[in-house]
């Protein structure tokens, strides 16, 4: 509630700023097609999570001399960004403590269904082996079960701390993923 409200507010800050940029231009082009001055001040945030992931995803190509636009895949980063979203915001969870752990039930219908049978496994195999986890997956008929064990009462205490949607988040490998799938050189989970 707190980023929407954060969104929301930024969004009615460029609005009620909008006239006063139109107004300094004196370009007589309405505020999304006016001349930017260099010392004006524009909005940075891209006003959704996903345009601005793939945004930044475009600037790195672009900056990077040797992207080989043959291979670039950005339609299937979005797909992968679709599936986070239907994961994050969709899936129903059902997390049990079990001993050394968690043991989570992540279900779903169509769209997230797919995505978490997509995602969930292949993130178990990404963080297994992290901080002495234990962490795998098992198909459920309406999901998938994730398991993320330790033998270490502190790392215990953080995996359950953690939750479904901490444990999806840990990691560094999510950034260097999109990437990946943007030039083509990995398939989307």
């Amino acid at each position: 509630m707190r980023t929407r409200n954060l969104l929301a507010a930024a969004g009615a800050l460029a609005l009620a700023a909008a006239p006063i940029a139109f107004a300094e231009t004196g370009a007589g082009h309405p505020p999304g097609m006016m001349h930017q001055r260099h010392d004006a001040a524009v909005p940075t945030l891209p006003g959704q999570d996903a345009f601005g992931a793939v945004q930044e995803i475009v600037r790195l190509l672009e900056a990077d001399p040797s992207t080989d636009w043959t291979k670039v895949r950005l339609g299937a980063l979005r797909e992968h960004l679709v599936d986070m979203n239907e994961v994050t915001l969709n899936a129903a969870e059902a997390e049990t403590p079990v001993e050394g752990g968690l043991d989570i039930a992540v279900t779903g219908a169509g769209r997230t269904l797919e995505a978490i049978r997509r995602m969930v496994p292949a993130h178990a195999r990404e963080i297994d082996g992290h901080a002495g986890w234990a962490a795998r997956s098992e198909a459920l008929p309406e999901g998938v079960r994730l398991i993320v064990t330790a033998d270490d009462a502190k790392e215990i205490a953080h995996i359950r701390g953690l939750g479904f949607i901490g444990l999806l988040a840990t990691g560094d490998h999510h950034q260097p993923h999109h990437l990946a799938i943007a030039r083509g050189e990995r398939h989307v989970h």
